[in-house]
């Protein structure tokens, strides 16, 4: 899919999510794979009040969505493993009512919760204008 692809698939989950409270995404993929650019469009589609930025430094963002709904995105690229996590408040954020965004899931391990609905993007080889979405 195009990266205007990408949103627009984006945007629907993040409408859809209004109602599914509390969930939990996991974003897989290479670094340029769209994680971010599809983190962006969950938080439009779910009615995220100001813009969503990359946490890569800050590892979560915390945003506020109309209805006083609660938006996290977490990027676990920095963390060693998940005995990291307990340092983010990672039971915490799980337990709200929330919808949170989680990128590099894999360094969560098994600490993910079974019931998160998993995307992995990946590059379509000769073409940097399109992407892989696998669910």
């Amino acid at each position: 899919m195009t990266l205007e692809e990408l949103t627009f698939f984006g945007m629907n989950i993040g409408e859809m999510a209004k109602t599914l409270l509390p969930s939990v995404i996991t974003l897989a993929g290479d670094l340029g794979a769209g994680k971010t650019t599809l983190t962006r469009a969950i938080g439009r589609g779910f009615d995220v009040v100001e813009p969503v930025t990359s946490p890569t430094f800050a590892l979560v963002h915390e945003y506020t969505a109309r209805e006083h709904r609660r938006f996290y995105h977490l990027d676990l690229y920095r963390i060693r493993g998940p005995h990291e996590l307990a340092n983010i408040g990672w039971e915490s954020l799980l337990a709200e009512r929330a919808l949170v965004v989680i990128e590099w899931p894999d360094r969560a391990g098994a600490l993910l919760p079974d019931d998160a609905l998993a995307i992995t993007l990946a590059h379509v080889e000769g073409d940097d204008t399109r992407r892989r979405a696998t669910w």
